[in-house]
């Protein structure tokens, strides 16, 4: 089995570092990636030659993603260099959890641990 993600984009937010009921600190950001394509697209063709015609508009998806860094000496050097709107390059595996709000509501957290 294999659980690994790549990602490309920019930083949010500058890290936060946290540290919950004595457990080892972890620093975490935000994380958006770009998703571009062209919508209305069509082909003609003409003898030997091929045309585009009406190009379309682009559309463009950004998706968010909460990024935590455990490992210690990674976890220090994120915290102290990484600042908001820097392109960075993350490598890790995607976890799934929950946890309960301030308003005692059970949420879903997807995050990916660099």
């Amino acid at each position: 089995a294999m659980n690994r993600v790549q990602l490309l984009g920019r930083v949010g937010q500058d890290p936060i570092m946290r540290q919950v009921d004595g457990r080892n600190p972890v620093t975490i950001f935000s994380l958006a990636t770009n998703e571009m394509w062209r919508t209305g697209e069509s082909e003609v063709t003409q003898g030997a030659l091929l045309f585009l015609s009406n190009l379309g508009d682009i559309s463009q998806k950004t998706t968010w993603h909460r990024i935590s860094v455990f490992r210690p000496g990674l976890r220090d050097v994120t915290y102290q260099y990484v600042k908001k709107g820097a392109r960075l390059y993350v490598e890790g595996k995607i976890d799934y959890g929950e946890y309960t709000d301030k308003n005692n509501v059970r949420r879903q957290a997807t995050t990916i641990i660099a």
